[in-house]
């Protein structure tokens, strides 16, 4: 990992907006004077922070290695936001304002003489949904962007996954974004006093504020080439924007996912210079410089398949070479794992039966997490888990899923929670009142009230939500819902087993800043239907020529 404490801008740079409010950015010149291309950085994390480490307990620092970019022939210019840094205005997190000034800026940084009028977008996170805005506007010098890790909705990927209000904006805000404008590792202290976390409380559907800050509606505006990279590991917050993204965009595109083991791990490949030589530079180079690079010839979807430990390449995104396969829930046991039932899933469709859990469970500790006897956290000893024989092969899925479930409620709105994880054979000798070691591949979110479909931009397996005008369900009536669990790549094991959970709660433990809140109606039975009239069942892309 570079250490970039040392980095100083070459200077602070004064940037007037269209409205006339001044806009601060740190310029980073190659040490030889000439034009050069230009990245630019933004976000509301401030430039004075780049004199901090690039290290993964700083999560903010997300510009990528600027000094390894200098040597190779790069300017590097980093924008504080309005209202955030040393920049001027009001904060009000990706107003139509504060994309405005993306085109203003880059139209700034064509006029400079050090500029060889050309730009490209980087970044990750807040820095790579900028990106998507840079090329919805399409400013005059805009050559690529290159969002890494970043949604494209936020009341969808965080706020409101699925409906359901997430804990994340108020630590996003509050303990990230206010104390490092507060307390930087250089520069003028800022407070920003915006209530971003009540706004988000105040619109709770997806409404004009949301509509407004979401890329989402006009990925199809973009023209320039984009390289959108993802990360499987992210499916709480950013991964779906990713692939969303690439399928949206119509401009020359690509798309890579890969298999960072966390959130923490995302950074730190962002952060070092091997990530950028390899998969980042050969794309700049090529649409900012005109060099001849390996970008071109490389295929249009590459992504990494846990499990398999290997990198696969398509054609599209979902591959082609998948059939969807329905795995059904049933009763149990299966005597694999200890949970609220034990319930089974399998090939075979259900007869008759249904599953009933009462909430919250009194062994619930950190949200739906409990403890065993001897102390250790236990995700699933208190909630619903269905579960398949030993698989007698390995299997490899690779696209979106798609949960069917049919449910009723004794309330008039209810939540499901869902994951899918790879279960373990239990190890020998290990300690037999201690649960089989798992896996979470992937997870999905819905709210029952906010099951309405938009079908136009939904694709197969993967619904997309409507989230305008939430409907109370009715108490006791059956309701079939379809639940987007999330797109994942990943070779569940011979001699493991399937496990789909399911629970109206998650964690802290589990989540760690993703978590749910868990509200005080949220009281009651939930009961599962599987039988042959309400066959619930989840469809895995199964992919048909895994090696």
């Amino acid at each position: 990992m570079t250490d970039v404490s040392h980095l100083k801008p070459s200077f602070i740079a004064t940037i007037t907006a269209r409205d006339g409010i001044k806009l601060a950015a740190a310029v980073y010149l190659p040490e030889d004077e000439g034009r050069y291309p230009t990245l630019f950085a933004a976000s509301p994390y401030r430039f004075d922070n780049n004199a901090a480490p690039a290290m993964p307990i700083f999560l903010w620092r997300e510009t990528g290695p600027i000094d390894y970019y200098l040597k190779h022939g790069y300017a590097f210019v980093h924008l504080d936001v309005r209202g955030t840094g040393r920049s001027e205005g009001d904060y009000r997190y990706m107003c139509e304002a504060e994309q405005r000034d993306l085109y203003d800026v880059i139209e700034w940084i064509t006029r400079q003489d050090w500029s060889n009028g050309k730009v490209g977008g980087i970044g990750q996170s807040y820095y790579a949904r900028m990106q998507w805005f840079m090329g919805i506007q399409n400013p005059p010098g805009l050559a690529c962007i290159a969002p890494y890790d970043g949604n494209v909705d936020t009341y969808r990927s965080s706020a409101y996954t699925g409906g359901i209000p997430g804990a994340f904006p108020s630590t996003w805000y509050n303990s990230t974004t206010r104390c490092i404008n507060q307390y930087p590792a250089s520069g003028p202290s800022r407070l920003l006093e915006w209530d971003y976390v009540g706004a988000v409380k105040a619109h709770s559907t997806y409404d004009d504020f949301w509509k407004s800050r979401a890329a989402a509606e006009n990925l199809d505006k973009i023209e320039v080439p984009v390289f959108s990279i993802g990360v499987w590991s992210k499916v709480d917050l950013h991964l779906n924007g990713n692939i969303v993204g690439f399928q949206r965009t119509k401009s020359p595109k690509k798309l890579l996912v890969f298999g960072s083991s966390s959130l923490f791990a995302a950074v730190a490949d962002f952060s070092s210079e091997a990530f950028h030589e390899t998969y980042l530079r050969p794309f700049y180079d090529h649409y900012l410089k005109g060099l001849e690079t390996s970008y071109p010839s490389e295929p249009p979807v590459r992504y990494f398949v846990a499990g398999a430990e290997t990198f696969r390449t398509a054609e599209t995104w979902p591959p082609k070479e998948i059939s969807y396969k329905p795995f059904y829930l049933r009763a149990g046991p299966t005597g694999s794992v200890s949970s609220l039932n034990d319930g089974a899933l399998s090939e075979e469709k259900p007869g008759e039966g249904e599953t009933s859990y009462d909430y919250p469970n009194p062994q619930w500790r950190a949200g739906v997490v409990g403890f065993d006897r001897n102390g250790r956290p236990d995700p699933v000893g208190h909630v619903l888990t269905f579960t398949s024989d030993e698989l007698a092969q390995d299997v490899e899925i690779a696209g979106p899923i798609q949960l069917n479930l049919y449910a009723s409620s004794s309330n008039t709105d209810t939540d499901f929670i869902v994951k899918i994880s790879e279960q373990y054979p239990r190890d020998k000798g290990a300690d037999p009142s201690a649960q089989p070691r798992n896996r979470v591949v992937t997870k999905g979110w819905l709210r029952a009230s906010h099951r309405m479909i938009d079908r136009e931009r939904s694709l197969p397996y993967a619904p997309w939500y409507l989230h305008l005008a939430p409907e109370p369900i009715e108490p006791g009536k059956v309701y079939h819902y379809e639940i987007a669990v999330m797109p994942t790549a990943y070779r569940l094991k011979k001699g493991s087993r399937i496990r789909v959970e399911i629970a109206n709660g998650d964690s802290q433990l589990t989540e760690f800043v993703f978590q749910h809140e868990y509200t005080p109606n949220k009281v009651g039975r939930d009961t599962i239907h599987h039988d042959a009239q309400h066959p619930s069942h989840v469809m895995l892309p199964i992919v048909t020529c895994a090696d």
